[in-house]
C-alpha cells in the first residue's frame, strides 16, 4: 500500500503544485491535521495560490537552489515534501538531495487512468516511477471485486482562468522573481494567444472534420494503425525517450509504415487536444509523406472522438502515451517506443520492433491489464481532479485507496 503515513506532527513542505487552488486546499487539510507545513514559490503565480502564513520566496538565481534548499530541508527538518511533476529543474533537484537526506518525496501528477483520477506516487511518477514492470508480479494478484469511481467533476473553465491567473500575475510581476527559471514558455501574451487560436481551431475543426468519424468507423474500419501524438514539450518524451521532437518520431513511423507495412492498410495521426493552438503537424505529416510515396495512405486529424479512434484501429502506435493504456483497455495491440509504465509483456508487444509489429502483433491479456490497474488505482491513483472534486483519500488519516475501480 503506497500511503502518506501519519502526518500528525510532521513537516511539510509543498513546492510547486498545478496552477490553482489544489496545493493550497492540501494545505490547509494537512495542517488541520496537525502537520506543519511550508510552501516555497518561485514566482508571483506560487505565491497567489499559497497560504500567505506558510509562504518563503525564492528569488535567487537557480545555480543557488541546491544550497538552498539543502539548508532548507536540515534547518526546518522537513519530514515529508509534496510536488507536481518531477522533471522540471527545481523539483529533480530537490528530489536528488531529498532522497540522499531521507526525506519522503511524494509526485502528484495527471491520472494514469483518467478521467476521474490523478496520480499520487512516493519516489516518482512516470518513467521514475517504481511500480513493478514484471507481468509475473501482476498475474499472482488476486483479482478483487471492483468498485467504480465517482466522477471527478473536473471544471475546463476552473482549469483555464487558473492557468491565465497564474501566467499573468507571474509575468506582470516578474521583477519581484527576476532568476526564475520556468520548464516551458512562460510568456502570458503567448499563451493568451495560443488559447485564443486553440478556440478558434477547435470550431474549425467541428465543421472540418464532421465526415471523418464516419469514415474512421466505416470504410476505414479495421483498416488503420492509429498514432496519437503527444504535446511537444511533454516531458515524458524529452525525459522518458530516445526522440528529441515530435518531428523525429512522425519521420520514424512514417518511414517504417512506408517500407514495412501491408499495402492496404493506412496510417492515422491524431494531434494532443492541449497543443491544439501551439502545433499543426498536418503540412509536415503529408511533405513527409509524400515524399516516401504514401500521402494517400496517411490521414491527419485533430479533434475526432478518441475512443473511436482507438476501437477501429488495427493497432496503437505510441511513444509513451496514456493513450496507449486507453488502448490496452480497449483490447487494441500496442507498441510503445519510449519507457511507459504499462509497457509490460503481455501488455504491450514488448520487444517487437516497428518493422515487424506492422505484421504481427498480439492482443493484450485482458486478464492481466484488470490486475495492472487494480495495483495501479490501489498503489498510485487518486479518485478526484486539481479541477474539481478534491480526492476525499487526502482527508483521511492516512491514504487508503479501497477497491479498485471496475475495469471492463
Amino acid at each position: 500500500m503506497n500511503s502518506i503515513g501519519d502526518i500528525r506532527g510532521k513537516k511539510i513542505l509543498f513546492l510547486q503544485g498545478p496552477m490553482g487552488t489544489f496545493f493550497k486546499k492540501l494545505d490547509t487539510v494537512f495542517h488541520k491535521r496537525g502537520a506543519v507545513t511550508y510552501k516555497i514559490g518561485f514566482n508571483r503565480g506560487d505565491q497567489f495560490f499559497a497560504p500567505s502564513k506558510h509562504y518563503i520566496p525564492f528569488r535567487d538565481t537557480p545555480e543557488k537552489w541546491p544550497d538552498f534548499i539543502r539548508a532548507f530541508l536540515k534547518e526546518y527538518s522537513i519530514d515529508k515534501i509534496f510536488l507536481f511533476g518531477d522533471c522540471r529543474y527545481y523539483q529533480r533537484i530537490t528530489q536528488k538531495i531529498a532522497y540522499k537526506a531521507q526525506v519522503d518525496v511524494f509526485v502528484f501528477e495527471e491520472g494514469y487512468l483518467r478521467p476521474h483520477y490523478v496520480t499520487l506516487e512516493k519516489f516518482g511518477v512516470n518513467g521514475f516511477s517504481q511500480l513493478p514492470r514484471d507481468a509475473g508480479f501482476y498475474h499472482a494478484l488476486p483479482l478483487q471485486e471492483s468498485v467504480p469511481p465517482q466522477h471527478a467533476q473536473t471544471s475546463k473553465t476552473k482549469m483555464i482562468v487558473s492557468a491565465t491567473l497564474y501566467y499573468a500575475l507571474s509575468n506582470l510581476f516578474s521583477y519581484q522573481y527576476p532568476n526564475y527559471r520556468h520548464h516551458r514558455d512562460f510568456s502570458a501574451v503567448k499563451e493568451a494567444f495560443h488559447a485564443i487560436r486553440g478556440l478558434f481551431r477547435k470550431g474549425l475543426y467541428l465543421l472540418t472534420e464532421r465526415h471523418y468519424h464516419r469514415h474512421l468507423t466505416t470504410a476505414l474500419s479495421g483498416k488503420y494503425y492509429f498514432v496519437p501524438l503527444q504535446t511537444h514539450n511533454d516531458f515524458q518524451i524529452l525525459q522518458h525517450s530516445s526522440y528529441r521532437s515530435i518531428e523525429k518520431f512522425i519521420i520514424e513511423v512514417l518511414e517504417s509504415f512506408a517500407y514495412h507495412a501491408p499495402k492496404d492498410t493506412y496510417l492515422v495521426f491524431k494531434h494532443h487536444p492541449v497543443d491544439r493552438g501551439r502545433k499543426n503537424y498536418r503540412a509536415f505529416i503529408e511533405e513527409q509523406a509524400g515524399l516516401l510515396q504514401v500521402e494517400e495512405r496517411i490521414l491527419t486529424l485533430h479533434d475526432v472522438f478518441l475512443p473511436d479512434c482507438i476501437k477501429h484501429a488495427i493497432g496503437t502506435v505510441t511513444i509513451n502515451s496514456t493513450v496507449g493504456l486507453t488502448s490496452i483497455g480497449y483490447g487494441i495491440p500496442t507498441v510503445t517506443l519510449g519507457n511507459a509504465i504499462y509497457d509490460i509483456k503481455g501488455l504491450t508487444n514488448q520487444g517487437t520492433t516497428l518493422k515487424k509489429f506492422w505484421h504481427s502483433h498480439k492482443k493484450p491479456d485482458h486478464l492481466l491489464y484488470r490486475k495492472f490497474c487494480q495495483y495501479l488505482i490501489e498503489t498510485t491513483q487518486l479518485n478526484g481532479s486539481f479541477y474539481g472534486r478534491f480526492p476525499l483519500e487526502l482527508e483521511r488519516d492516512e491514504i487508503y485507496r479501497g477497491k479498485p475501480d471496475q475495469i471492463e
